[in-house]
């Protein structure tokens, strides 16, 4: 080759090179959330950051339903929520990250709800309300299992990509095949394990989680029937509703009251969608927490309301009521008499599995999370352990069935009964509203498809007592009862 030829030769193996190497690094340092101009749309959709971490690459999602025939090929029947034209569940986000779109849950996959009025009717979808009908510990079970069957194969995964029209370029096949297959497998084989413990206690069923176990697995405590405390294995509770946030500043937050900051509850439940202090949001998050602050509230109650009843409840509720969750479901404020505060244990009489797996070192640590970072400011400094429940608002508190912390009552007419009164079992996870006894239908075991959760409030940790005596309104008569209960559909 001659001089000149040589010369022109090295410029275009340079500039191919450098070309090459910006393209790469270009790809492997990309990190961009698919982004929502809606609020709403960005609450439903929108990244907290989970995908950086401990997100499960898009195609693998949309791929493993239909190879281990989950009905649909979707994950509906863990009762995660689809609209319609929407790839993707509502409460989970996506991601590219490192040249592959990931995907991972946001807060939306606890905070969203479903209500109809008959089965067959479509669903009207709530924003804020606890998430009904999501079964969180039978997925990551699914999760679990798929990990450690053959199927769980790169080969099946490209395979079914190609059948769903879903076109990975050829650098993220060769990722998916090489790498992401088995680093996705290793970290479910390793995260079961730590979890095992909870897998091993009592099925939460859906609308409910084991809140702290997995701040336990995170923090390295000891876990297992051989190293935890009997009294802290087991804190099935209720997801809660999250409307109105503003109003909840200086209440004491969660089921037992063990926190009063709500930026720093928000923080921790992000740990539950996997994004942690390197890796959180924090633009997308404070858009979150901006609609959640100020838009975040309940629709009204759609059905009749007897208003001469309500307003015979109306004055029940005052005398008994008024004290410990507000006048009403709009106007309420943290210094409202004993609204917002904790009620101890030995006088509300409820479950205590979820205030005792809650612990004083488990509080301890969590003022860790966020220590050393760049954000000195965002560390966790207002978790404390209580001795009780919280006196919550009840906004919405018709769509925040079934009731008690622990979600062991179905309705409000069986709120008002004594624990021998109510209904022993009855199943979780129906969608259908029943005006009458103001909850969700719970006698049915399947509808369309779908099966149920039959809880029985024997089992550890699903205890329906408390909450009863005079001042809980078990001992009214029957017809102060129902005029309670039709003042509390106006909230």
């Amino acid at each position: 080759m001659t001089k000149p030829g040589r010369t022109i030769f090295l410029i275009v193996e340079t500039v191919v090179v450098v070309f090459a190497l910006l393209y790469f690094a270009g790809r492997f340092t990309s990190n961009v959330a698919v982004e929502y101009s809606d609020p709403l749309e960005n609450f439903k959709y929108g990244s907290t950051g989970g995908e950086i971490l401990t997100g499960i690459p898009y195609s693998i999602w949309m791929t493993l339903p239909r190879i281990f025939d989950l009905p649909g090929g979707r994950y509906e029947s863990f009762g995660f929520l689809y609209e319609s034209g929407k790839d993707l569940p509502i409460g989970v986000s996506k991601r590219r990250y490192q040249g592959i779109d990931r995907v991972s849950f946001n807060c939306a996959i606890c905070h969203y709800g479903s209500v109809r009025d008959t089965p067959d009717s479509k669903p009207m979808l709530v924003a804020g309300m606890p998430s009904n009908t999501v079964d969180l510990r039978a997925f990551y079970k699914f999760m679990f299992d798929a990990a450690k069957d053959q199927r769980f194969s790169a080969a099946l995964v490209l395979a079914e990509d190609k059948t769903m029209g879903i076109h990975e370029d050829f650098i993220n096949r060769q990722i998916i095949r090489y790498y992401a297959m088995l680093a996705m497998q290793s970290f479910m084989l390793g995260y079961s394990q730590r979890l095992n413990f909870v897998l091993l206690e009592p099925e939460f069923g859906p609308g409910r989680v084991d809140t702290f176990n997995a701040a336990k697995v995170l923090l390295n405590f000891p876990t297992g029937p051989d190293k935890m405390p009997e009294n802290e294995r087991v804190g099935t509770a209720d997801f809660p509703s999250i409307w109105y946030q503003r109003k909840r500043e200086g209440m004491q937050l969660h089921w037992d009251g063990n926190n009063t900051n709500v930026a720093e509850r928000n923080r921790s439940a992000a740990f539950g969608t996997g994004a942690y202090p390197p890796t959180l949001d924090r633009p997308n998050m404070q858009r979150i927490v901006n609609w959640l602050l100020d838009d975040a509230k309940p629709p009204k109650y759609p059905y009749p309301i007897d208003a001469a009843l309500a307003a015979r409840g109306k004055a029940v509720y005052g005398e008994l009521c008024d004290r410990c969750h507000g006048p009403d479901g709009v106007n309420f404020a943290a210094n409202y008499k004993d609204l917002g505060k904790v009620t101890p244990i030995a006088e509300i009489g409820t479950d205590r599995h979820r205030l005792d797996s809650y612990s004083y070192p488990l509080a301890v640590n969590q003022s860790q999370f966020y220590a050393g970072t760049k954000y000195p400011e965002e560390r966790f400094r207002h978790f404390r352990k209580t001795y009780g429940y919280a006196n919550l608002p009840l906004d919405g508190i018709w769509l925040r069935a079934p009731y008690l912390h622990n979600g062991s009552v179905p309705t409000l007419h069986d709120l008002f009964e004594t624990s021998a009164n109510r209904p022993p079992t009855f199943y979780r996870g129906d969608d259908v509203y029943d005006p009458i006894r103001a909850g969700f239908k719970s006698n049915s075991s399947n509808r369309n498809g779908r099966t149920f959760f039959l809880l029985d409030t024997s089992v550890v940790g699903n205890g329906n007592q408390g909450h009863e005596g005079k001042y809980y309104g078990t001992e009214l008569p029957q017809t102060d009862k129902d005029a309670l209960v039709e003042y509390l559909k106006t909230f």
